[in-house]
């Protein structure tokens, strides 16, 4: 098979901007598809790695399950509404996004949308364009002075109230995931929904879609607002009854709206459109071209990285509690070679699998390093790619325990993190290691209760026997004559009863025979060799 033909491929769903292709292409084979054509889509999938669809392709269970060697789908932009995350998850599938790509374009527009509604821009252009000279018709209100409300202060949400704030505006907030101090540090007040809608003369939404947010203005909320308001929806559809709208907007109570976003998409018929006051646009929010372009390579980056077995920021099924912070990221390559080399030890699958981390890391949410550790243990045991989605769903099929513990406390390192698994047969393995230096070295610390002080890199070869004279001199022999070279060599023998561990770095990897040749020179308990450099090490164990 020709280099070419063996590489990853990325399927490209829906537009995508140039610069994000350019970012795939050097890596990976780009085929195109038309992603609204089911069957076309349906038959191109199957083949591919990764897909990458904007808002007009649907990737459902169907399409998930059609998908044989499937790993990643990327959405690129905030929304998954078009994405079945859960079908993705039980394939060990992983959904990226780019939340942040058009947090800026999406902030903008709602602020056009605002005052094109608060100045009646729509209507008047049509009229002067129709050849209406009608300035009175088209009289609006100033934003200056007056309480506008912002539902939803997230990201975007936040931009938003960064924009207003130049108006000379009162700024209200609902939001129940947010505490009056977030919400004092950009100047608004936070109240509930029902008190916002009662004080404000403007309200913007600025709320993801979910089952809890889904009509979640309708008309009970609309008769009991200020009479008079004017509303904004660059959010998501759905999130304000369009119906109870169009009736609150004919009745005067709701003075104008502008509406980006709808119900059901592509929406070309709708109550809202015939009314006076009201401002509507093809789901604009995202149509930026500065927007395009960093949805399409923040996403490739993350296809790059998935491809790669890395870890992804923008993971929206990693179960590992929410963004991985600075202080933790570093320990993610660490922990997961502590996996690999558990996996050595313990020649099978642990009944159970526990990771503890002491010291400062564990000041932080370090739940990732728990997906860390089984993305290495199970990476020398199955052979499909294990990654940071399927490594959990791995280690239930297989009946293992999984735990998590954390200690502020660390004797001997500012941070140490253990592997520590019992086998069916009751014995028990551990192994740890800690980041040393501003280079974050990798070094393992510890193997099943022996001190050992060694970079995390290279060819690793494990001796455990009963320690005597000419143990040393016999592998050293063994591996000169397989022409094997030494990079360095430890001994620890902590024990009363001379059990060592022996553990040598070598240059390149070593032969089956070899290891089982020295295995029986030596009488060793157990000797095991892992190549910590090869993402796809397939360990030997003796």
């Amino acid at each position: 098979m020709s280099a070419a033909a063996s590489r990853p491929i990325v399927l490209v769903a829906d537009p995508l901007a140039a610069a994000a292709i350019d970012v795939l292409a050097a890596d990976f084979e780009v085929r195109n598809v038309d992603g609204t054509d089911r069957a076309a889509l349906l038959e191109a999938i199957v083949d591919v790695d990764a897909v990458i669809v904007r808002s007009a392709t649907t990737i459902d269970a169907q399409a998930v399950l059609a998908a044989g060697r499937l790993r990643v789908v990327a959405r690129a932009g905030i929304g998954l509404d078009n994405v079945d995350v859960a079908a993705a998850t039980a394939r060990g599938v992983l959904v990226v996004n780019a939340p942040t790509s058009n947090i800026v374009s999406a902030a903008e527009h709602a602020m056009a949308l605002l005052l094109a509604v608060a100045r009646n821009v729509a209507a008047a252009d049509a009229s002067l364009k129709a050849g209406e000279w009608r300035r009175s018709a088209f009289t609006g209100v100033e934003l200056a002075d007056k309480t506008v409300g912002i539902v939803g202060l997230g990201r975007i949400g936040v931009l938003v109230a960064q924009r207003l704030a130049g108006f000379g505006v009162r700024l209200l907030a609902y939001d129940p995931y947010v505490t009056v101090a977030r919400a004092a540090q950009v100047g608004a007040e936070l109240g509930s929904l029902a008190d916002v809608l009662a004080q404000s003369d403007f309200v913007t939404i600025h709320l993801p879609k979910t089952p809890e947010t889904i009509g979640l203005i309708g008309a009970e909320e609309l008769a009991a607002a200020k009479p008079g308001l004017r509303i904004i929806n660059a959010a998501r559809g759905g999130l304000i009854d369009e119906a109870a709208l169009a009736d609150a907007v004919r009745s005067g109570q709701v003075a104008g709206a502008g509406i980006d976003v709808f119900a059901t998409e592509p929406c070309t018929d709708s109550p809202l459109f015939a009314l006076p006051g009201v401002v509507v646009t093809p789901h604009l929010g995202a149509s930026t071209s500065e927007a395009q372009d960093k949805a399409g390579i923040a996403v490739a980056r993350s296809i790059r990285l998935a491809l790669q077995g890395e870890f992804v920021p923008d993971a929206v099924n990693v179960q590992a509690g929410g963004p991985v912070v600075d202080e933790v990221r570093p320990a993610l390559g660490l922990v997961e070679k502590l996996g690999r080399v558990f996996t050595a030890l313990a020649a099978g699958v642990a009944a159970s699998v526990g990771v503890e981390v002491r010291g400062e890391v564990a000041e932080f949410d370090v739940r990732v390093l728990q997906l860390a550790a089984l993305k290495g243990i199970f990476n020398s045991i199955v052979e499909e790619p294990v990654t940071f989605v399927n490594a959990p769903l791995l280690a239930k099929e297989r009946g293992v325990d999984v735990g998590l513990s954390t200690y502020a406390e660390s004797e001997d390192y500012r941070s140490l993190i253990t592997v520590r698994g019992v086998l069916p047969s009751g014995e028990s393995i551990s192994v740890s290691g800690t980041l040393s230096g501003p280079k974050h070295n990798e070094k393992i610390t510890e193997v099943s209760g022996f001190d050992v002080d060694l970079r995390a890199t290279g060819h690793l070869v494990f001796f455990r026997y009963r320690d005597r004279p000419g143990v040393v001199g016999t592998i050293g022999a063994d591996l000169g004559s397989a022409d094997i070279n030494i990079v360095g060599a430890q001994v620890s023998r902590p024990r009363a009863d001379g059990e060592a561990l022996m553990v040598l770095q070598i240059e390149s990897p070593l032969p089956p025979e070899v290891l089982n040749r020295i295995s029986a020179a030596i009488g060793a308990t157990y000797a095991r060799s892992v190549d910590l450099d090869d993402e796809r090490d397939r360990t030997d164990r003796r």
